[in-house]
C-alpha cells in the first residue's frame, strides 16, 4: 500500500466516532434529561443504580455509559470483582443480594423488551424486594438509563469524553 492509499476495512466493520454533539445542539432536552436521571435516583442505594446503569448499559452495547458508570461505581466503592461478573450475575448469584438480583432480572426484561412485556414473574420478584414507591423509582431508573443508552450509542458518544 502506498501512503496515498486508505486503508480497507473488514466488510461488517465501521469506524466509530462521535457524530453529533447532542448537549449542544438539543440543550434543553439534555438539560431536562440530566434532572430526570437526579429525579430518578432519588431515594435508591448508590451502589443498587450503578448496578442498574451499568447491565443497561452493557446489554444496550454503550461504550460511553458502561465507561462512566464502571468509573463511578467504583469511586463509590463498588469491587472489581462484582463490576467484572457484573455481565454474568445470574451464574455470579452469590456475589449479589436477592434484591439486586431482583433490580437486575427487572433491568433486564425492561431493557431489552423481547416478547413485548416485563413477565409477570419478574415483576412479582422485584416487588417482593423494594417497597412500591422504591419499585416506582427503580422503573423509572431503568427507562432514564436506557434513553442515555440510546442517545450514546446513536450519538457514537466515545468513553472518556463528554
Amino acid at each position: 500500500m502506498t501512503t496515498n492509499e486508505t486503508p480497507q476495512r473488514p466488510a461488517g466493520t465501521h469506524q466509530h466516532g462521535p457524530r453529533l454533539p447532542l448537549a449542544k445542539l438539543a440543550p434543553e432536552f439534555y438539560k431536562a434529561m440530566i434532572g430526570v436521571d437526579a429525579a430518578a435516583r432519588k431515594g435508591l442505594d448508590p451502589i443498587l443504580v450503578d448496578l442498574i446503569k451499568i447491565r443497561a448499559s452493557q446489554i444496550n452495547h454503550c461504550a460511553f455509559c458502561v465507561h462512566m458508570h464502571t468509573t463511578d461505581a467504583r469511586k463509590a466503592g463498588e469491587t472489581e470483582e462484582r463490576i467484572n461478573l457484573l455481565s454474568a450475575w445470574e451464574e455470579a448469584a452469590d456475589f449479589f443480594t436477592e434484591k439486586e438480583r431482583a433490580a437486575l432480572a427487572l433491568t433486564e426484561a425492561v431493557t431489552v423488551l423481547t416478547d413485548g412485556f416485563v413477565p409477570d414473574e419478574v415483576y412479582e420478584r422485584a416487588a417482593a424486594h423494594f417497597e412500591e414507591a422504591e419499585l416506582a423509582q427503580v422503573i423509572a431508573l431503568i427507562a432514564t438509563i436506557n434513553t442515555w443508552n440510546r442517545i450514546g450509542v446513536t450519538t457514537r458518544m466515545a468513553p472518556g469524553r463528554a
